[in-house]
């Protein structure tokens, strides 16, 4: 149990899971769980997870692993073979006083190993079982390797909406899809939590990386299942909402505006960038006058805007109560100050002392303390730890050492 003091309220205090899982975005799901006061075992395969070897695979000396960190910060670290029999035991024996099992293992492997939903069902009917695939449970791919770029990005059709009319297709950045299929995941983990104490029932979860990107571009695929089609990203010169952009400031800053519905915004934004002859222009007065005249409403709110620098322009729209932002780098983003106020970066505990920063989980609980539990776990940190707390004696546990079923 951990401390009352360490995590973000102890939402989940006294929850304990099972993560049989690697790579992201089941361990992401594992960490906003976390983060919000589980107990989270997380079992490694012998050579661990692979993105303990992120930055070595992609040629990068780094003592540190901000990557592994981010996503297995404050769990319990054991390494199990499950392609033993004696493996398969203690990952069953961990399920059955568990509330929660986190898999992305795919479905025939699972079932071949006995540790699919049924299996575990039957040691524990309380279990709330989620399996994050690429695909889901059913259908002919439900077998077929998940990674975000391919099931989220490219098979939910983002990888072709995103870039312009024209342009080649570009991958997204790193996890992005993963991350969102974490959000999902351990959202709906904690629905089937709730069934569970109410009625004593566990609950199979089926999250997938092919089904969040679906729901993450819904509204365009809205308008594609009832209309049959949908419109292309188009450049900033030839977009629908021409006022609904980015532009520069002289001082070469970009910043982004948004125009809510209606005509209610245009007047403010004209005289927001010191062109309120514009918004009496008979031809650009609607929305689609606009849209007809998209380059030159562009062209011209550029000429403006490019006069002014950054800090007036903030001022002129705020004070227009203008919807905007600036467009940052992430450089940028870790010196914003009201990331910090969000709660947006947090400062993670290092195993070897002090603390670093990182990326805060997707929600918080005002009033209660916030970040993450604990640093990320070194490989196989908790084994003997967590084989003792089973029952396991000391002789049993060298011998299981010994086998190399347990690392």
């Amino acid at each position: 149990m951990k401390s009352d003091t360490l995590v973000g309220g102890n939402m989940l205090q006294g929850i304990k899971v099972i993560e049989y899982a690697t790579y992201m975005a089941a361990p992401g799901a594992g960490c906003i769980l976390a983060d919000w006061g589980a107990e989270v075992i997380k079992i490694e395969p012998p050579k661990g997870d692979p993105i303990r070897q992120f930055f070595a695979s992609i040629g990068t000396d780094s003592t540190d692993n901000p990557v592994f960190d981010f996503d297995n910060r404050g769990k319990k670290s054991i390494v199990v073979d499950t392609s033993t029999e004696e493996g398969v035991e203690i990952v069953k024996k961990l399920a059955a006083e568990a509330d929660v099992f986190l898999t992305n293992v795919r479905p025939g492997g699972l079932e071949r190993s006995g540790l699919d939903y049924e299996a575990l069902k039957a040691i524990n009917p309380g279990l709330v079982y989620c399996t994050l695939t690429g695909y889901g449970l059913e259908g002919p791919d439900k077998d077929r390797p998940g990674f975000d770029i391919a099931s989220f990005w490219s098979r939910a059709g983002l990888a072709r909406l995103f870039p312009p009319k024209g342009s080649d297709p570009f991958p997204l950045r790193t996890a992005f899809g993963d991350h969102v299929t974490s959000i999902a995941a351990s959202s709906a983990i904690n629905a089937a939590l709730v069934k569970k104490f109410r009625t004593g029932e566990g609950q199979l979860v089926e999250a997938s990386l092919l089904r969040a990107g679906l729901y993450s571009v819904g509204s365009d695929l809205a308008i594609q299942l009832f209309f049959n089609k949908v419109a292309s990203t188009k450049d900033r010169y030839s977009t629908n909402v021409p006022i609904m952009n980015f532009f520069q400031s002289k001082d070469e800053k970009w910043f982004t505006i948004v125009a809510r519905q209606g005509n209610g915004d245009w007047a403010p934004i004209c005289r927001a960038a010191g062109v309120p002859e514009m918004a009496d222009d008979e031809r650009l007065v609607s929305g689609k006058g606009r849209r007809a005249n998209s380059r030159e409403v562009v062209e011209r709110l550029d000429a403006a805007l490019n006069q002014m620098d950054m800090t007036e322009i903030s001022e002129r729209l705020d004070a227009e109560q203008i919807a905007w932002a600036p467009v940052q780098s992430l450089a940028e983003v870790a010196q914003d100050p009201q990331v910090y106020a969000a709660g947006g970066i947090q400062e993670m505990p290092s195993s070897s002392g002090g603390t670093f920063k990182t990326p805060g989980s997707p929600a918080r609980f005002p009033g209660t303390e916030d970040g993450p539990s604990g640093p990320a776990p070194a490989m196989g940190e908790h084994t003997r730890e967590t084989l003792a707390s089973m029952g396991l004696s000391e002789a049993d546990i060298d011998a299981l050492y010994e086998k190399g079923i347990v690392k």
